[in-house]
C-alpha cells in the first residue's frame, strides 16, 4: 500500500511543481526590480542632479540646497501659514455661529407657531365677546322697549284752506300766543318756514312806499327762513305799510281793510299764525290797523295805542331808517373819549304844552304838586327843569323846545327838529340824548321815540328815556337798561345828578352795548326783518337754523411716498406729546344744546355780542357765546374744564392738559404757488398727535401740478379750491373742518411738535381766545395822532398773529358773516391785515387779550421764498388797517397784556436782552 502511494504522490508533485516554481521566480524578479527602483534609482538621480548643479556653479543651482537656508526661512511662506491658520479659525467660528443661528431660527419658528395659536385663540375669544355684547344690547333694547313709552316728534298739522281754526278767544284784546297761535304748524324740527305775501296780491299793496316795499323784498330774498310753499309755512307775513304820503286818500277804511285781510288766501277765517308788518321811515306814520279787527293775527309796528297793543303777542318794532342804504361806518364818531361837548341834548317841539311851559312862574316842587292834584302832564315840569339846568351853566347842555322846521308828529308827542343830518351833527357831540315819552299815556309806543332812540344809538350817544310807561322795541328780549337810562318823569329834577354820577366805565359799557344793539338789530332792512322773525321764533321756542358752512370743493391730488419725520422737529426730549391717532379721526360734537337753548339763554343771546347766532342761525358746533364768560364766570363760555391728576407731569400730558373730553384739532394752511414749501410743511406734520386732518386752502387760480406728489402723513389732507385769491379765505368756515379747534398756520412756518401740543393744551383751557406764538402790539403815535403797528420784541403785546395760532371755529363764522363787510373789503384791497382783523374781532367780543405761548425761536422757515411781510409797504398798510378798523368799531378793542404762558417742563433759552421781561408760569 505504501509503495503504491509514493509514486502517486511523486507524480502529483511533478505535475504541479512547474507552475509553482514559475510563480516563485516571478515574485523574486518583481522584488528585485522594486528594490532597484526604490534604492538605486533615487541615488542615481541624486548623483546626476548634483553633478549638473556643480557644473553650473553655486549661483545657478536649481535643485541643490541654496546658501543660507533660504527655502526654510522664507517670510512669505510663514505669512501664508499664519493666514491659513487664521482662516481656519474664522471658518470654525462661522460654523459655530451658523449652528447657533440655526438653533435660534428653530426657537423663533416655535414661538411663531405658538403666537399663531394664541392669536387664533384670541380671535375665538373676541368673537365670543362680540356675540355676548350683541346679545346684551339686544336684551337691553328689549327691556327699554318694555319699560319706556315710545317717543316721537309732534305730528305736524297742515290744514287746508277750509280749516276752521282754533276756538275763538273771548275778545281780540285777550289774544296771546297760547290762545291765538297754532303751535302745531311749528314743531321743533320744522325749521321755522315763513311765507311772505306778495304786495301785489292785495289792493292796498300798490300804495305802499316804494322804498319800504323794495327794502322789504330785498330782505325777504336773503332770509334763510322764507319759503315759497304756503302749505308748509309756520308763519305768514303781510306787509301793510307804510303807505305813501300822496296816497292818503286811497287808505282803505277799517271795515274795507278788514274785508281785504279776510280775503287773503291763507287767512283761514281768523288769521292765526299771520303777522301784519307796518314799517315806517317817518316820525309820524299812519296807524292803519287802529280799530281794525285783526283776529288772531299779530301786529308788528312802531306806534301803538294802549287799547290796541296786546302785550306778549304784538311786537313793537324799530323804524326803518336805512331802507336801501348801508350805514357808513366811517361817518360814525368814535366811542372815545367818553365825555363829549354836551352832557345831554334835546331838540323838540310840543305845541300843546309849549305856551304854559314858557311862562315866567316860579317852579313848584314835585312834592307840592303831588300833595295837591297830580299834574296832568309832566312835560311842563320837564321843560322848566331842563331850562334851569341849562341856565345854571354847571355843565354844558343843549335843550331847545322850539324848532324852525318841526317834523309832523302825533298829538302829545315831541316833534323832531329839522333834517336828519342836522340832528345827527348835534348828537355826535352829545354824551346823552333825551328821549321824552309822549304826554298821552294812551300812546304806549310811537315812531317819533323810536326814531330818536335809533339816531342816538347810531352815533354812540347814550339814550335817556324820560317816561317808564313807554314800550321800547323788542322789550321782551332786549335788556334796555344796559344800553339806555330809563327814568320816570317825576324824577326829572334828579336827572342832572344821576347823569353826573355815572363813571366813565359805565358810560363806555352802555355806549358799546347800544352800538351792538343798533348794529345787530336795527341798522339795515335785513336786520330789521331778521330781528322780527327771531323774536317770534324765540317766543315759540323753535331753535334757529344752522348757519351755512362754506362748501369745500376739493382739488383731486395723489399722495406719494410715506412722509418721514424731521429729526429736529421730532426731538422732544423726555416729553410725551400724546398718542398718534391710529383710529379714524373723530369730529367735535355738534348741536349739543340745539333744542334747549331757547328757554335758558334768551336774554343772554339777545343782549350780548355776538347775538345773531342764537337769534338767527346756529353754528354747527353751537357753543355758548364767548362773551358770556364775563357775565357768568370763567369757563362757562364753552365746554367745562376738568381737573388733572397732578404729579410729575406725566399724568397731565396723558390727560391732554388736564381736560376730560377727548378732542382733536384741524390744521388750516393757506398757500399760494409755493408747492415745495407746502410739501415740506405738510411732511413736518407727520406723526403729530391729536391731529384730525389738514385743510389746505389753495388760494391760487392755477391748480397744483399734475405730477406733484403729496406726502402721505397718515391722515386726510383736503385741498380746497377758492373762488378768488383772498386772505379772507383763511377764516372761511369750511365744512371740511369738523373740530372746534383750528390751528391756523402759514405754509412757511416752522413749529416743533411739542410747541404745537403745548399751544393746543393752553387753548383748551382758554377756548374763547386766540392762543399762538408770534406776538405783536399796537401803539399810539402822539405826533400823528394815529395808531401804529409794531412787530418788535417787547415785554407787552396785544395781538397774536394767526400765522401760527389756535382759535375756535365759532370765530370763523363771525369773521365771515357777522364782522362788518368793510373790514373784509380792506383785507382784499391790501392783500394784508387779515390776522389783525381776527384779533380785533375776538378782543371786541371777549374784551380779553390773546395768549402767547413760548416757542423755540423756529417760527419762520429758513431759506423759503420771500413772503409778503418782507416788503416795506407791508407795514405801512398794516398801520392804515389798524386805524381803519378802529373807525369801523368806533374804538380800539385791542387790549395789552404782559402775560405769557410757559410750561413748567419747557426749557427755553432767552436772549440776554429779553431777560427783563416778567415771565408768568
Amino acid at each position: 500500500i505504501t509503495g503504491e502511494a509514493e509514486p502517486r504522490s511523486g507524480g502529483g508533485l511533478g505535475a504541479s511543481g512547474q507552475p509553482w516554481v514559475l510563480r516563485r521566480v516571478r515574485l523574486t524578479w518583481l522584488s528585485f526590480m522594486l528594490f532597484f527602483i526604490l534604492v538605486f534609482f533615487p541615488l542615481i538621480a541624486h548623483y546626476y542632479l548634483t553633478t549638473i548643479d556643480e557644473a553650473g556653479g553655486p549661483e545657478k543651482r536649481i535643485f541643490g540646497p541654496r546658501p543660507g537656508g533660504e527655502l526654510c526661512e522664507a517670510k512669505h511662506v510663514q505669512d501664508l501659514c499664519r493666514i491659513r491658520e487664521s482662516v481656519s479659525e474664522e471658518l470654525l467660528q462661522l460654523e459655530a455661529k451658523r449652528q447657533e443661528l440655526n438653533g435660534e431660527i428653530t426657537r423663533l419658528n416655535l414661538r411663531i407657531e405658538a403666537c399663531k395659536r394664541s392669536i387664533d385663540s384670541a380671535k375665538q375669544d373676541l368673537l365670543q365677546l362680540k356675540n355676548v355684547i350683541s346679545q346684551t344690547e339686544h336684551s337691553y333694547k328689549e327691556l327699554m322697549a318694555q319699560n319706556q313709552p315710545k317717543l316721537s316728534l309732534p305730528v305736524r298739522l297742515l290744514p287746508d284752506k277750509e280749516d276752521p281754526g282754533l276756538p275763538p278767544p273771548k275778545s281780540a284784546r285777550s289774544c296771546r300766543l297760547r290762545s291765538c297761535f297754532d303751535y302745531a304748524r311749528c314743531p321743533l324740527t320744522s325749521g321755522f318756514p315763513v311765507y311772505v305775501y306778495d304786495t301785489g296780491s292785495y289792493t292796498w299793496g300798490n300804495y305802499i312806499d316804494p322804498l319800504v316795499r323794495q327794502a322789504f323784498a330785498a330782505a325777504v330774498k336773503s332770509n334763510i327762513y322764507v319759503t315759497d310753499n304756503p302749505n308748509i309755512a309756520c308763519l305768514y307775513l303781510v306787509l301793510v305799510g307804510e303807505l305813501q304820503e300822496s296816497s292818503s286818500s286811497a287808505v282803505p277804511s277799517p271795515s274795507e281793510l278788514e274785508k281785504q285781510l279776510k280775503a287773503l288766501p291763507y287767512w283761514r277765517s281768523d288769521g292765526h299764525n299771520h303777522v301784519l308788518v307796518h314799517l315806517t321811515r317817518r316820525s309820524m306814520t299812519q296807524n292803519l290797523l287802529y280799530n281794525v279787527s285783526t283776529g288772531r293775527a299779530a301786529v308788528a309796528q312802531s306806534t301803538f295805542l294802549e287799547q290796541q297793543y296786546r302785550e306778549g303777542f304784538d311786537l313793537v318794532v324799530s323804524p326803518l331808517v336805512h331802507a336801501l342804504s348801508e350805514p357808513n361806518f366811517l361817518e360814525i364818531p368814535p366811542q372815545v373819549p367818553v365825555k363829549r361837548k354836551y352832557l345831554f341834548t334835546f331838540q323838540g317841539e310840543r305845541v300843546e304844552s309849549l305856551k304854559s311851559s314858557l311862562q315866567e312862574v316860579p317852579p313848584q316842587s314835585f312834592e307840592e304838586e303831588i300833595e295837591g292834584n297830580p299834574p296832568a302832564d309832566y312835560d311842563d315840569r320837564i321843560i322848566g327843569t331842563l331850562k334851569a339846568v341849562q341856565d345854571s351853566h354847571l355843565d354844558q347842555v343843549l335843550v331847545e323846545f322850539t324848532c324852525k322846521n318841526p317834523q309832523p308828529s302825533l298829538p302829545t308827542e315831541w316833534a323832531l327838529c329839522g333834517e336828519r343830518e342836522d340832528r345827527m351833527e348835534v348828537l355826535k357831540v352829545s354824551t346823552f340824548a333825551l328821549v321824552i315819552s309822549p304826554g298821552d299815556g294812551q300812546l304806549v309806543a310811537s315812531a317819533g321815540c323810536g326814531m330818536r332812540l335809533f339816531e342816538a344809538m347810531e352815533v354812540g350817544t347814550i339814550p335817556v328815556v324820560l317816561g317808564d310807561h313807554s314800550t321800547l322795541p323788542y322789550h321782551q328780549f332786549i335788556r334796555w337798561s344796559e344800553a339806555a337810562i330809563i327814568v320816570p318823569k317825576p324824577r326829572v329834577t334828579e336827572l342832572h345828578f344821576l347823569l353826573r354820577s355815572l363813571s366813565d366805565n359805565d358810560m363806555l359799557a352802555m355806549r358799546r352795548q347800544g352800538r351792538f344793539l343798533w348794529e345787530t338789530y336795527f341798522s339795515t332792512s335785513e336786520n330789521v326783518l331778521n330781528t322780527l322773525l327771531a323774536s317770534i321764533r324765540t317766543s315759540i321756542q323753535v331753535p334757529a337754523a344752522a348757519i351755512k358752512e362754506e362748501p369745500a370743493h376739493e382739488i383731486p391730488h395723489k399722495a406719494g411716498k410715506l412722509a418721514g419725520t424731521d429729526a429736529n422737529l421730532a426731538d422732544n426730549g423726555d416729553l410725551d406729546l400724546g398718542p398718534v391717532e391710529t383710529e379714524p379721526p373723530y369730529a367735535s360734537p355738534r348741536f349739543l344744546r340745539n333744542f334747549t337753548y331757547t328757554a335758558a339763554d334768551t336774554y343772554r343771546a339777545w343782549n350780548h355780542a355776538p347775538g345773531p347766532f342764537h337769534l338767527f342761525p346756529h353754528t354747527p358746533l353751537d357753543p355758548v357765546l364767548p362773551s358770556e364768560a364775563k357775565f357768568l364766570g370763567s369757563g362757562t363760555g364753552f365746554r367745562p374744564i376738568g381737573g388733572g391728576t397732578g404729579g410729575s407731569g406725566k399724568e397731565f400730558q396723558a390727560a391732554l392738559g388736564g381736560n376730560v373730553p377727548r378732542e382733536q384739532f384741524t390744521v388750516v394752511m393757506l398757500t399760494y404757488e409755493r408747492e415745495e414749501v407746502l410739501m415740506n410743511s405738510l411732511e413736518r406734520l407727520n406723526g403729530l398727535p391729536y391731529l384730525n386732518k389738514v385743510v389746505v386752502v389753495w388760494n391760487s387760480p392755477k391748480p397744483p401740478s399734475d405730477d406733484l406728489l403729496w406726502p402721505d402723513i397718515g391722515l386726510p389732507v383736503v385741498v380746497v379750491r377758492t373762488e378768488k385769491n383772498s386772505l379772507n379765505n383763511r377764516f372761511l368756515p369750511w365744512d371740511a373742518v369738523e373740530t372746534e379747534a383750528i390751528l391756523s398756520i402759514d405754509d412757511d412756518a416752522h413749529l416743533r411738535h411739542d410747541e404745537i401740543m403745548f399751544g393746543f393744551r393752553v387753548w383748551r383751557e382758554a377756548r374763547d381766545r386766540i392762543v399762538g406764538f408770534p406776538g405783536r402790539y399796537h401803539a399810539w403815535d402822539i405826533n400823528h395822532q394815529s395808531w401804529l403797528y409794531n412787530s418788535n420784541y417787547s415785554c407787552e403785546l396785544s395781538m397774536v398773529l394767526t400765522g401760527a395760532a389756535f382759535f375756535h371755529k365759532y370765530y370763523a363764522y363771525l369773521y365771515s358773516y357777522v364782522m362788518p363787510q368793510p373790514i373784509r373789503d380792506m383785507v382784499d384791497e391790501y392783500i394784508n391785515c387779515e390776522d389783525i382783523a381776527m384779533n380785533f374781532l375776538v378782543s371786541h367780543i371777549t374784551r380779553k387779550p390773546p395768549i402767547k405761548v413760548t416757542s423755540r425761536w423756529t417760527f419762520r422757515c429758513p431759506g423759503c421764498p420771500q413772503a409778503l411781510s418782507h416788503d416795506d409797504s407791508h407795514f405801512h398798510e398794516r398801520h392804515k388797517c389798524i386805524n381803519f378798523f378802529v373807525k369801523v368799531y368806533g374804538y380800539m378793542p385791542l387790549l395789552y397784556t404782559q402775560f405769557r404762558v410757559d410750561s413748567v417742563l419747557f426749557k427755553t433759552r432767552l436772549p440776554h436782552d429779553k431777560t427783563k421781561c416778567f415771565k408768568f408760569i
